[in-house]
Order: C-alpha cells, then sequence, then structure tokens
C-alpha cells in the first residue's frame, strides 16, 4: 500500500516563501517519478511540477517557473516543493503524486497514488 503524505503548507503574505515536502512509503521511491499538482477553489486539478525518478530531470508549468523548485532525496523517500515569490493565484491545496513510470509526465492520469493534499494561501 502506498502511502504519500504532505505536509509544510500554509499561510504567507504574497512575495513569501514555504516548502513542501512529501513522504513516500509502500514501495521503491527511487524507481519513479513525482509530481506536485494544485487545486483552487472551483477550478480543475493542475499540474504544477515533475520530477524523474533519478532526480536529475524536471518540469515545470509556465506560471511557476523561476519561483518554485522540485527536488528529491530518494534516501529519504521524500519528494519537496519549494515555492519563492508566492502570488494570491497560487493559492490552492497541493497534492503530491506518484507516476507509473519513471519518467517525468505532466499528465494527471500517469500518476497513480495521490496525497490528501495540504493548503497554501498567499494573501495579497
Amino acid at each position: 500500500q502506498v502511502q504519500l503524505v504532505e505536509s509544510g503548507g500554509g499561510l504567507v503574505q504574497a512575495g513569501g516563501s514555504l516548502r513542501l515536502s512529501c513522504a513516500a512509503s509502500g514501495r521503491t521511491f527511487s524507481s519513479y517519478a513525482m509530481g506536485w499538482f494544485r487545486q483552487a477553489p472551483g477550478k480543475e486539478r493542475e499540474f504544477v511540477a515533475t520530477i524523474n525518478s533519478n532526480g536529475r530531470t524536471t518540469s515545470y508549468t509556465d506560471s511557476v517557473k523561476g519561483r518554485f523548485t522540485i527536488s528529491r532525496d530518494n534516501a529519504k523517500n521524500t519528494v519537496y516543493l519549494q515555492m519563492n515569490s508566492l502570488k494570491p493565484e497560487d493559492t490552492a491545496v497541493y497534492y503530491c503524486a506518484q507516476s507509473s513510470r519513471s519518467w517525468i509526465t505532466v499528465l494527471h492520469n500517469e500518476y497513480n497514488y495521490w496525497g490528501q493534499g495540504t493548503q497554501v494561501t498567499a494573501s495579497s
């Protein structure tokens, strides 16, 4: 049974920073790509960032490029999302997800395990 547990969300002023963590258990973490998605009220869940199994390749949605950084520590079975220069439009529930593949993907349906989500609010 795969479990993904997010932490690190909270309330910050616009321009501030947060670091999300996602601890994984249940299968060989280093074999699978990981991703972060988010869902704002009244909107569909959207891709934010992804990282391949060995951590050498990443991809981001355009709106967070240069502000967010995804990374992973395979020794700790944890993936991170460092979020800087937060904007009110970044406000959402952020979800960690584990892919069924080792390479990066932005497609929601290629992730087969999801965390419970953590709220991020950037106030103006």
